[in-house]
């Protein structure tokens, strides 16, 4: 059964302007990186790379995503990052009859209207955030009289990707800063402006948006991206920081990391554990995207210089072993754009799901036959190593083509979960057993 709600048009509407100015931003986030990172020594190519004389158009932005596709391959120049449609779907338009669940679970429409709907938050009185990536809004959802109703709760941010909820503050990660709400679900109706707590981020573009996360020790925790597809690039990249809650004692603790955009700590360990989408233009079936695990500060994933834990990267990694970094603990898929992901604690699932991992696929541009466009289950051995990684939602990915493009996952206090899809602009709830109508 699926369950639909009444949007207002103004909402379906909401972000159509900015979305059309950013579409491009979609197909060419660009970035400034060093000198180093743009004009690479001669090297020979490594087994699967790209054939010599593969730079892109000088036209191209700095780090935009089509630099370095190899020159006169017929199948390269067809691919490119793919934007979302400019308005959110509908609710009757969604695919939810396309989308497919294992036997039990049922899969409904949590709500719809939000424009380019990213990262999940849900604060202490239920209500859920929703940032997003190419618009300039951050959404709530909020339970009222057994209904759901979209709320815009902030506007004229830029790139609101990363959410995060703590005892009754909201905080909001955009492309350079991070800003907070206090007592946002007791002005919902009329939230004060976020007030910044740290503006000394980069403001590169190539994956720049932020997933952001308050871990275990009461941290709020902030990555940043490499400023481009593959760079040597300065201390402020390619890394992971932590700060304390209003924005002091700043520190990185992990490095080589090329773009996180979703982790969550083990519910008995407390470790960390983060995606990582590994280079674009080396092979379309390599490297595949990253299961991270931090084990102590000061940890190093390997990129630029090695990739999947066991390839030498062929431009950066001359004199480097793969040896000197922490190995993954899994791969995820080549090109599969792993983004958010979150460890299941809750009740209303089979034990078998508990404490493992779920994550989102965004799905792959960088490959002629698409991958990804799904949500997995890793499940773990008691090393912390992935034992499997199994199929849960499928049907976003149909013919080479996008019916949806998951980005986040969320467990619900009733143990549910909610994932969000910002090629339709909403979020849908996952639930085992008996079906029951959403709002009810």
């Amino acid at each position: 059964m699926i369950s639909y709600l009444s949007v207002p048009r103004s909402l379906l509407l909401s972000g159509a302007f900015f979305t059309a100015l950013t579409l491009s931003a979609a197909a060419q986030q660009s970035a400034e990186p060093p000198a180093a990172a743009q004009q690479p020594p001669a090297q020979l190519p490594a087994a699967g790379a790209p054939p010599a004389g593969t730079a892109a158009s000088p036209s191209l932005p700095p780090g935009s995503p089509l630099l370095g596709r190899p020159a006169g391959s017929d199948a390269a120049a067809k691919l490119a990052p793919i934007a979302p449609p400019p308005i959110p779907a509908a609710p009757d338009k969604l695919p939810t009859a396309k989308l497919k669940v294992p036997a039990g679970f049922n899969i409904e429409v949590y709500a719809a209207g939000m424009a380019n709907a990213r990262s999940l938050a849900v604060g202490d009185k239920g209500t859920v955030f929703v940032g997003s990536r190419l618009v300039d809004k951050v959404y709530a959802i909020v339970n009222k009289d057994g209904k759901r109703e979209v709320k815009v709760l902030a506007s004229g941010l830029y790139r609101p990707n990363g959410v995060a909820f703590k005892d009754g503050t909201l905080y909001i990660a955009e492309l350079s800063k991070v800003s907070k709400i206090e007592e946002v679900e007791d002005n919902l109706d009329n939230p004060p402006k976020p007030t910044v707590i740290f503006d000394k981020l980069p403001k590169d573009e190539a994956h720049g948006w932020k997933f952001i996360g308050i871990g275990p020790d009461n941290k709020l925790y902030v990555p940043v991206g490499q400023p481009g597809n593959n760079v040597l690039h300065d201390d402020d990249h390619g890394l992971i920081r932590r700060m304390n809650l209003d924005g002091s004692g700043a520190e990185v603790i992990a490095r080589g990391v090329r773009n996180t955009v979703g982790f969550d700590w083990h519910p008995e360990t407390k470790q960390l554990y983060f995606t990582d989408n590994g280079r674009d233009w080396m092979s379309e079936d390599v490297p595949e995207d990253e299961l991270n695990r931090m084990t102590q500060v000061g940890d190093h994933f390997g990129a630029p210089f090695c990739l999947q834990g066991n390839i030498v990267d062929p431009e950066f990694g001359w004199g480097k072993s793969c040896s000197e970094y922490t190995a993954p603990v899994g791969l995820l898929g080549p090109h599969s754009a792993a983004l958010g992901m979150r460890f299941y604690t809750g009740n209303m699932f089979p034990k078998a799901y508990k404490n493992v991992a779920i994550i989102a696929r965004h799905g792959s541009w960088n490959r002629s036959k698409k991958v990804g466009g799904d949500v997995v289950i890793a499940k773990l051995n008691k090393d912390g190593t992935m034992k499997s990684l199994e199929p849960f939602i499928t049907g976003f990915l149909e013919d080479n083509k996008y019916n949806g493009r998951p980005v986040d996952v969320l467990p619900m206090k009733d143990g549910s979960l909610l994932v969000s899809d910002d090629y339709n602009g909403a979020v849908y709830r996952i639930t085992y057993g008996k079906q029951k109508m959403a709002g009810k």
